[in-house]
């Protein structure tokens, strides 16, 4: 209880996440008495970036920041255009349809908000929609990057949990189609209840022109995702072989990647970089600190007078991690939470490994479009000049939709569970 306060208490001071979870290791080492963790506090710091998931993630970051330089989102933006048939909030449809393309690249959603609100926006504003609502609409869109793969959130699990991301990767494709499909529902209400205009239609040479420049620019989501899923590639060389493409693509055939984008890329990937890995670092020493203070089982013990199935467990973890997503980011929460409830989910549930993860990042995906701290949101209403608080109120169907889609996967989780 000690350790949690003093945990409490610095995430309320606004401490890095990182020093709170090695300052709340040592605070249980202290009132523990375990002194002489201490003499391996430092390996154990080390071994947790020691993971051959984690060196996808700095890739696949240079991945989107290359993609965003080169002007393949806009590209992949105007073939969405192109395949859109006439039809009522056809540009809304426009816009997930290229949230879907981008999150298959970029795997943040900050990154993809910021690609897609300075493309999708301004298009819908042109085309009659109100900028509160083509801001809400783009904004939900970005809710797929943590869930389709390149997700960093599923690769930083995999990391923390020690399961294979490829695995992960595949298995978030099912429920981001689910989520997209869901999405596509709300965008047909508020098109009935908005009275959203239609797409205006798009003349055969003009279609086929951007069918034509956008062909490129589909090779860089085709190399990320369809080599991992065809086991043709691990995820790093996917990463590798889709960021050497964009590279190629932006800077020779679009020709819009110049050398000082490269150099502008390659530093925020090792800051973000950097800081998740750090991050994961810290986690490690942690979990293993709450294992060697048998924290797990006392967990378990503690829900299972609660919980007395795999879906009522499930149901008291989505409700933990609504509260979470509130006031922790999606990658800080996961590290928190997977190291002392996974355990308990796989040996006293038999819940698999996989649909928890899935789980849990689908759910906390919530939290970055949530405040009072949801980096997602206030990025929307940076780019957009939309009030944060509007933003929230006209996301509320988009956030009914997800939690539908998390209710069935903890079904089809505590069904499977052995």
């Amino acid at each position: 209880m000690i350790a949690l306060a003093f945990c409490c208490v610095l995430l309320a001071l606004g401490v890095p996440i990182a020093f709170v979870l090695i300052a709340t290791a040592l605070v249980m080492v202290a009132v523990g008495g375990h002194g002489l963790l201490l003499q391996g506090f430092q390996q154990q710091l080390f071994a947790g970036i020691e993971s051959s998931s984690l060196l996808a993630l700095p890739l696949f970051i240079l991945l989107g920041e290359l993609m965003n330089a080169g002007g393949i989102g806009r590209r992949l933006l105007g073939l969405a255009s192109a395949l859109m048939v006439p039809v009522r909030a056809g540009m809304a449809y426009v816009s997930l349809l290229a949230n879907l393309m981008v999150a298959t690249v970029i795997g943040s959603t900050v990154g993809q908000l910021t690609v897609m609100s300075r493309l999708a926006v301004p298009e819908m504003v042109r085309a009659g929609y109100p900028r509160d609502l083509a801001a809400t609409i783009t904004a939900a869109g970005g809710l797929l990057a943590p869930v389709i793969p390149p997700s960093m959130n599923l690769i930083v699990y995999a990391a923390v949990a020690q399961v294979p991301v490829a695995d992960l990767f595949i298995a978030g494709i099912l429920p981001g189609l689910a989520i997209a499909l869901a999405f596509t529902l709300v965008i047909a209400w508020l098109g009935w209840r908005h009275n959203l205009p239609k797409v205006p239609p798009l003349g055969a040479a003009a279609r086929a022109r951007a069918i034509a420049d956008s062909l490129p620019a589909v090779a860089v989501p085709v190399l990320a995702v369809g080599t991992i899923v065809g086991g043709l590639a691990t995820p790093t060389e996917a990463a590798a072989f889709a960021g050497l493409a964009t590279l190629l693509i932006g800077g020779f055939v679009y020709r819009e990647l110049r050398l000082p984008d490269l150099g502008v890329a390659l530093v925020r990937t090792a800051v973000t970089s950097g800081a998740v890995i750090y991050l994961v670092a810290a986690a490690q020493v942690l979990g293993w600190v709450a294992t060697f203070d048998n924290l797990p089982a006392a967990t378990a013990e503690l829900i299972q007078q609660w919980a007395h199935s795999p879906l009522m467990f499930l149901l008291l973890l989505n409700l933990l991690l609504l509260a979470l997503g509130t006031v922790l980011e999606p990658i800080p929460a996961i590290i928190l939470v997977a190291p002392v409830l996974l355990p308990v989910a796989t040996a006293t549930y038999g819940i698999d490994p996989i649909a928890f993860g899935i789980i849990l990042c689908v759910n906390l995906a919530l939290g970055l479009l949530t405040p009072p701290v949801g980096a997602g949101l206030y990025t929307a209403s940076l780019l957009t000049g939309v009030r944060a608080e509007r933003l929230s109120w006209l996301l509320m169907p988009f956030f009914g939709a997800v939690l539908a889609v998390v209710a069935g996967l903890s079904v089809i989780a505590a069904m499977n569970a052995n």
